[in-house]
């Protein structure tokens, strides 16, 4: 095949201990899905029905990454997440059977334009240039589940210069990872290569030129970014 247009071509995460790469094709997220997140963004943390916004693929920043501070922004918010990389699609997929179409999992950072987010929601518009803007989400490469199951519980953790900013728990997700992958599959029809951003715990807070973010998630790795 021959594309009409110079293009770069698809978008596509390291695989731990493998040659293979894992092919990107869309990035959904999960807003508010930890009760101390939702709280400190005013909103009451009872357990409704998930919401999802998404970001492009090619907003993937690669593990190790120097980012440029990016444009349109005076409020750069981090936000640490596991990611779910989905290796078998589906469409009404049952809560019980939900793991099974899960290849791997990772360590992101849904980066967001906080004002202009804020902005946006003050006038009633989408908000997608608040989280969809070019290197919103630095990613690590995937662990497949044979190597780290499907975690369930462990820290989750966000460092800016060495301080500790965000801590919280897999275990405190409002909507767990099975439960995620069966509500969203009843809205769209999952396929191989789609990524699932789950959800950030509290305390997300500003970026500044010259910071440098750490994450962790317990047995799924760890990810390190710099801003310039």
């Amino acid at each position: 095949m021959t594309y009409a247009i110079e293009f770069a071509g698809p978008v596509s995460l390291p695989v731990v201990e493998s040659q293979a790469v894992f092919p990107v094709g869309r990035i959904y997220c999960v807003g508010r899905n930890y009760a101390e997140h939702a709280r400190e963004m005013g909103h009451d943390p009872d357990r409704e029905p998930p919401f999802f916004f998404m970001k492009p693929a090619d907003a993937i920043v690669m593990n190790g990454a120097r980012i440029a501070y990016p444009s349109m922004t005076k409020d750069l918010h981090h936000e640490i997440e596991m990611i779910v990389a989905i290796g078998k699609g589906g469409k009404d997929i049952p809560v019980e059977q939900a793991l099974s179409h899960v290849f791997g999992y990772g360590v992101g950072l849904d980066m967001t334009r906080r004002d202009v987010q804020g902005e946006a929601k003050k006038m009633g518009r989408p908000w997608e240039m608040g989280k969809a803007f070019d290197e919103s989400a630095p990613c690590t490469a995937l662990k497949p589940v044979s190597m780290v199951g499907h975690p369930a519980k462990g820290a989750i953790t966000l460092k800016v210069n060495g301080v500790l900013k965000q801590s919280g728990d897999l275990s405190e997700m409002i909507w767990n990872v099975p439960e995620t992958i069966a509500y969203l599959s009843k809205m769209i029809t999952l396929r191989a290569g789609d990524i699932i951003m789950s959800g950030t715990p509290s305390g997300v807070g500003p970026v500044q030129k010259g910071d440098r973010l750490e994450g962790h998630v317990a047995g799924v790795g760890d990810l390190s970014v710099s801003y310039s």
